[in-house]
C-alpha cells in the first residue's frame, strides 16, 4: 500500500471506531433501544470526567410502577360475643315464626333456617330424627308426630377424639313465641358457633338444636325428647371422647348468669365456668338440682354437665315471652363466659 493510501485508510479507521466507541455509550446510559427492550444495567467503571479511585454516588432509589409501596398489615381483630347480633336471632325466631311446637310446620321452618345459618358458617350439618307422643302442651292437648334435631359439627370433626358439646333446644310449647323459652338460648349458640370459625376452641365444640325438649306431660318420659335420643344414638367411641356438655335454656333476662347442674353430675364444669366468670368480672349464681333442661340427658348417662340460665319471667310458658323480653345485654354476659370457658 502507498503512502496516501495508508494515511487515507487509518483516517477511516479511526472515525469507525470512534462512532463505534459512541454508540455503545449511547446505549449504557439506560436508554431504551428501538426495539423497545430494557437497556443493560450501568456500568461499574468510573466516567472518564471521574478522578480515579474515587467511588460513584449510589443509584438513587426508585419506586417501581408494578410494585407499590406495602403497608403492615392492620392487626386482627378480637374476637367478640356479640349481644346484638344474638338478639337479632331472637327477634327472628320469636317476633317472625313464632311459636315452635316440636312436631309442628313452625318448627321445622325454624330447624331449616338454623341448619341454614351452621352450614353457612362452615359446618357440616345432619338432623336426627325421632317420635314425640301425644299429650299436653302446657295445658294445649297435641297429637303424636316426629321432631329432629340439628347437629353442627366443625370440618374434618373426629367423634372418636376428645370434644364438647354444647346446646339449646329450639321447640316451645303451644302458645309461646318462646323468645326466652328458648330463641335466646339458640341465639347464644348460634353465636358461639361463628366465634368457634373463627378462633378454635379448645377442644372441638358440637353444636347442637334440640328438638322436642317441652315436656308434654309429667316426668322425664315426657321431656327432653331430642337430647336423649341424641345421648341413644352415641357411638362407643363417642361416648368415650365427650368431655363436658353445656345446656344454655332461657339466657337472657336478668344481670347475673345462673351455672346450674343436676344432682348427679360432678361440679367440675360448674366450677370451670365460675371461675371463668369471675375472671372476666361477670356477676354469677350456681345452683344444683337442676333437671329441667337438656343437661339432664347428659347427665343421667355420666357426663359433666353445666347448665346456664333460668332466671324466673313473668312470660314464662305464655304468649307473653315475646322479643322484648329478652335483654342483649344479659345475652352478651352469657356468652362472653361461655365463650372464654370453650377457649380455656
Amino acid at each position: 500500500m502507498d503512502p496516501g493510501a495508508a494515511r487515507w485508510w487509518r483516517a477511516g479507521a479511526a472515525a469507525v471506531a470512534l462512532a463505534v466507541t459512541l454508540g455503545c455509550t449511547a446505549d449504557s446510559d439506560g436508554s431504551p433501544d428501538p426495539s423497545g427492550s430494557p437497556s443493560s444495567a450501568p456500568s461499574s467503571s468510573a466516567s472518564p470526567s471521574q478522578p480515579s479511585g474515587t467511588p460513584s454516588s449510589p443509584p438513587t432509589p426508585s419506586a417501581s410502577a408494578s410494585e407499590p409501596a406495602t403497608e403492615p398489615p392492620a392487626p386482627a381483630e378480637p374476637v367478640r360475643f356479640s349481644g346484638a347480633r344474638a338478639n337479632a336471632d331472637v327477634r327472628h325466631l320469636a317476633g317472625r315464626i313464632g311459636p315452635r311446637l316440636a312436631t309442628g310446620p313452625s318448627y321445622r321452618r325454624a330447624a331449616d333456617w338454623v341448619a341454614a345459618r351452621f352450614r353457612r358458617l362452615g359446618y357440616d350439618v345432619q338432623r336426627q330424627t325421632f317420635p314425640v307422643p301425644a299429650g299436653d302442651s302446657w295445658g294445649v292437648p297435641v297429637g303424636a308426630g316426629r321432631s329432629a334435631n340439628v347437629v353442627a359439627t366443625p370440618p374434618g370433626f373426629d367423634a372418636s377424639r376428645p370434644h364438647r358439646l354444647v346446646g339449646a333446644h329450639l321447640d316451645t310449647v303451644a302458645v309461646a313465641p318462646g323468645a326466652e323459652d328458648n330463641a335466646s338460648g339458640v341465639a347464644v349458640v348460634l353465636e358461639l358457633a361463628r366465634l368457634a370459625r373463627s378462633e378454635e376452641p379448645a377442644l372441638p365444640t358440637v353444636f347442637v338444636a334440640f328438638g322436642a325438649e317441652e315436656p308434654v306431660g309429667d316426668g322425664d318420659a315426657l321431656h327432653h325428647f331430642g337430647s336423649k335420643r341424641y345421648v341413644a344414638t352415641m357411638t362407643r367411641p363417642q361416648r368415650r371422647a365427650l368431655r363436658a356438655m353445656a345446656a344454655f335454656d332461657r339466657v337472657g333476662v336478668g344481670r347475673v348468669v345462673p351455672v346450674c347442674t343436676g344432682p348427679l353430675s360432678p361440679a367440675v364444669v360448674q366450677r370451670q365456668v365460675l371461675r371463668t366468670a369471675r375472671r372476666l368480672g361477670v356477676p354469677t349464681t350456681a345452683c344444683g338440682d337442676n333437671t329441667t333442661s337438656d343437661h339432664w340427658s347428659f347427665e343421667k348417662a355420666g357426663y359433666p354437665v353445666a347448665r346456664f340460665g333460668s332466671i324466673p319471667y313473668a312470660g314464662y310458658h305464655s304468649a307473653g315471652d315475646v322479643p322484648a323480653v329478652v335483654a342483649p345485654a344479659q345475652l352478651a354476659r352469657t356468652g362472653r363466659v361461655a365463650w372464654a370457658w370453650l377457649r380455656s
